[in-house]
């Protein structure tokens, strides 16, 4: 046989994170329970398999075949928990989306999940900026921390106006940005923000700051209250280390009626995309009609934040087996 240039792939049973990486990973989660523990935040633990699905459109679940979903989040089971007990709980834990592989993405991953009974969502966005900070203190690593809104988020980098701008405008811009979008169709108005954000605000982030983006269209923030003062817009925040997207915050809606609406509302959009609808969560449902006490609450993505921290540029390096040598 001849000879073939290059160096051949190591074998697929091989780990992709080295050593340095699986013990910055084991540091890292000793890290987020001691913040916690010093804060009086309970660590639990929920099921991973559901027997309701996740209603929203963008997010692909993989379903089992007994007629149960792998969690895209532990965020309805521990709403339940604080309907029921009067605690701040965290949950470190892993998660499933399918279709999402790439640099940034696994379509198993582990997310830090936590709730704060009686927070405004100002207030969550201080601890997550302090929580990063503390474990980039233990790296190395630092980051100043900018905060912005989304509608002057995408002002400033995309020159749109997200709230008031005709969709023709928005469009423009995108397209401008990335000719390859010139036939993108069927999209509608969030998808081309979605398009504004990841092509055009994004990449304007400066690589050593945190920044943390609120505010954001009332359409994009199905699980959020909309703002007192303005119904276009929901109590939601995202956190960015750099260009990297790293958290997703809420002013939790409490309203069971409401909530039911948006649900059966992602529904329709899901049967509109082509999508089958999905099983709602009556178990939410029921308790949010109990009573779900005021709270703010976010996730966090762990292997996200150690690629940050670690300097790494793709997500196999802190995973011992990506998706496709699972």
């Amino acid at each position: 046989m001849g000879s073939t240039s290059g160096t051949a792939p190591p074998p697929g049973w091989q780990p992709t994170a080295g050593v340095e990486a699986l013990r910055q990973r084991a540091d890292l989660l000793r890290l987020i329970r001691a913040f916690f523990a010093d804060r009086g935040v309970l660590e639990v633990e929920t099921p991973v398999l559901s027997g309701a699905g996740n209603s929203d459109p963008g997010i692909r679940q993989f379903r089992t075949t007994d007629d149960q979903w792998l969690r895209t989040s532990p965020e309805y089971p521990l709403k339940r928990l604080l309907a029921r007990h009067d605690i701040d709980v965290f949950e470190l834990g892993r998660v499933f989306r399918s279709g999402e592989s790439g640099r940034r993405h696994n379509p198993e991953f582990t997310l830090l999940e936590w709730y704060r009974l009686g927070w405004s969502y100002p207030r969550l966005m201080e601890e997550v900026a302090a929580l990063v900070r503390h474990c980039g203190r233990q790296f190395g690593a630092s980051w100043t921390v900018r905060t912005t809104t989304y509608r002057d988020w995408l002002r400033d980098t995309a020159g749109i106006d997200p709230l008031e701008d005709p969709l023709d405008r928005i469009m423009t811009r995108v397209r401008a940005a990335d000719p390859a979008l010139d036939g993108m169709d069927g999209l509608d108005r969030d998808g081309w923000l979605d398009l504004a954000v990841t092509h055009l605000a994004q990449p304007a982030l400066a690589k050593d700051e945190l920044t943390l983006v609120s505010l954001y269209p009332a359409s994009q923030a199905a699980l959020a209250r909309l703002h007192p003062g303005d119904p276009r817009v929901a109590e939601r925040f995202e956190a960015f280390l750099g260009d990297l997207e790293l958290a997703n915050g809420y002013r939790e809606l409490t309203d069971a009626t409401e909530q039911r609406t948006r649900f059966e509302a992602e529904n329709d959009r899901r049967l509109k995309d082509g999508l089958p609808a999905v099983p709602l969560d009556h178990h939410l449902l029921q308790a949010l009609e109990s009573g779900l006490p005021e709270c703010s609450g976010v996730a966090l993505g762990v292997d996200r934040l150690l690629m940050a921290l670690g300097g790494h540029e793709h997500l196999d390096a802190v995973l011992a087996f990506p998706a496709e040598r699972a």
